[in-house]
């Protein structure tokens, strides 16, 4: 079964939160999400509202366990 687009994003959320650079902020993590063109600004933060709504991201930017588990699902799957 194939992926919908705003999965494969969430995904791609999940796995830079996971890898961002301690000194980056989650503004900076989340527009250079934008800046690849993956999806806009406003896009990138309605899924990132998803995630956090999902249990997925705490109110402080930072993955739960289930998003940490589900990061590290997407770094393998992206994984060549």
């Amino acid at each position: 079964m194939a992926l919908k687009e705003d999965e494969i994003e969430k995904k791609v959320i999940l796995l830079k939160l996971l890898v961002k650079d301690e000194d980056e902020s989650l503004q900076d993590a989340l527009a250079s999400l934008a800046d690849t063109k993956m999806a806009t600004l406003e896009e990138i933060k309605k899924l990132y509202k998803e995630l956090q709504d999902e249990g997925y991201i705490d109110e402080n930017g930072n993955l739960t366990m289930l998003g940490e588990v589900e990061a590290q699902k997407a770094k393998q799957e992206f994984t060549l």
